[in-house]
């Protein structure tokens, strides 16, 4: 099929640019017509056939290089042409759905994709420096390690419930020192429910009596089989995940120191390490690969800033403000407008694991006595909570764009001053309507209650 001419005012950027269609098992690959006689090839998916590819757009003397991100396929392709020394470009599949006139065929489409890229069409979606990269590949595999774990909690507690026991009705955490204690022994033969109760703990709020009756059961061996399987499954995935932590920690001292000198300030107020979180402290590593502390700012702790810098970086300068940064966050209103008529202000949907991380951390802020928690309690009376949710953290992402563009350490405000501005800019507002209406906006003092009067 014959490309149709490009008008003259079209100038070619990316002049000797390659298109590569990437598949599970082939690769479709297309390079400019006056570069080679046969302009389209196909390759397989092998790292020899990679290393063909590589080859041969060397060989073509190409440089740029576009590619379609499909699932996990691009992956190894990315990599082996970013080591063989090619630009490569790898672009959203949402652009690529969004352009029009995008050809049916593969082989077509990598043509297309040639292109579009020989004239600066595409733009490459986001990709951190190679240690984030790798960071972020460990922490994406803890994160997994961590669901599988859940589910065979979920599968423990669906063999006590076939035995008729009630442990979770008197301890709340059956993963706690109590509940995995009671557990054991039941796998190692104990069945007296007495013995069983006497493992609580002092910090218990069911005394031993309330525990030994909800022990009382039906020891099955099938039941007893599927409830050994899970716990054994449980302690090996977090014995799993204490590996992940510990290639984390390790690959956390490869980054380039960037705190200056700068000393870590002493947290106030130790708080109690969740579950799940990481087994290190990561506040001083993550304050020397940033050069800040991101866990000052309300409602981040250490695994939600361990996400932002595994999927973000710490270059930011691919975005040149921090709406452009929030608007890749997918936190900010995508307007369809059709005739200067606003159809819709929702959110774009986004499955960016650093936006969810700031809608997390945004979520623990109901309570918060500060001024990012004041807003977010405002925010929630007028409009919801999911609306405010997203707005709460699209105020963190402004502030994470801040701390780690600029370097600046985060002031604190607390609730007391936000709802003083607050009120100030309520009343300027007021007397900006009282003034167009012809009236004039007075504090309500003695006096200006004496002349209303009169």
């Amino acid at each position: 099929m014959t490309p149709k001419a490009v008008p003259s005012q079209f100038q070619a950027i990316n002049r000797y640019a390659a298109g590569i269609e990437v598949g599970a098992e082939e690769h479709g690959v297309a390079v400019p017509a006056d570069s080679e006689a046969q302009p389209v090839r196909r390759f397989g998916a092998c790292t020899a056939d990679l290393e063909a590819l590589a080859d041969w757009l060397r060989q073509c003397g190409i440089t740029p290089v576009a590619m379609e991100s499909t699932g996990v396929y691009w992956i190894p392709l990315f990599e082996w042409l970013e080591a063989h020394g090619l630009v490569v470009v790898r672009v959203d599949p949402r652009e690529v759905q969004r352009a029009p006139g995008r050809p049916k065929s593969d082989v077509h489409d990598c043509q297309w994709l040639q292109r579009l890229h020989t004239y600066g069409l595409w733009a490459a979606a986001c990709r951190p420096a190679e240690q984030v990269c790798v960071l972020r590949s460990y922490l994406r595999q803890r994160a997994m390690l961590v669901t599988y774990a859940g589910q065979h909690i979920q599968h423990r507690q669906k063999a006590l419930t076939q035995m008729n026991l009630k442990l979770q009705h008197v301890v709340s955490d059956v993963t706690g020192v109590t509940g995995m204690a009671i557990l054991k022994a039941i796998l190692a033969g104990e069945r007296d429910p007495h013995k069983l109760a006497q493992l609580r703990t002092r910090h218990c709020k069911h005394d031993a009596g309330e525990i030994a009756r909800a022990l009382q059961g039906n020891w099955r061996a099938e039941h007893l089989f599927a409830l050994q399987q899970a716990v054994e499954l449980y302690e090996f995935y977090h014995r799993q995940i204490a590996e992940c932590d510990r290639q984390i920690e390790a690959h956390l001292q490869t980054f380039t120191d960037r705190s200056a000198g700068k000393v870590l300030a002493h947290r106030r107020r130790q708080r109690k390490r969740g579950a799940n979180e990481p087994r290190f402290d990561a506040r001083p590593p993550l304050f020397r690969v940033t050069g800040v502390d991101l866990t000052t700012i309300e409602g981040i702790d250490e695994s939600t800033a361990l996400v932002l810098i595994s999927e973000i970086g710490t270059d930011l300068s691919r975005w040149p403000t921090e709406k452009h940064f929030a608007a890749w966050l997918g936190l900010c209103p995508h307007h369809k407008i059709s005739g200067g008529k606003v159809l819709s202000r929702q959110v774009r949907p986004s499955a960016n694991r650093a936006a969810l991380a700031l809608r997390l951390a945004a979520c623990c802020l109901p309570h918060s006595h500060s001024a990012v928690g004041a807003f977010l309690r405002r925010l929630k009376a007028r409009l919801g909570t999911p609306k405010a949710s997203v707005a709460t953290a699209h105020k963190l992402a402004r502030l994470v764009y801040r701390l780690l563009k600029y370097g600046d350490d985060y002031v604190a405000r607390g609730m007391e001053e936000y709802e003083q501005v607050y009120r100030e800019r309520i009343v300027q507002t007021l007397g900006r309507k009282a003034k167009a209406l012809g009236y004039r906006l007075l504090p309500t003092t003695d006096a200006t209650l004496q002349e209303a009067v009169t």
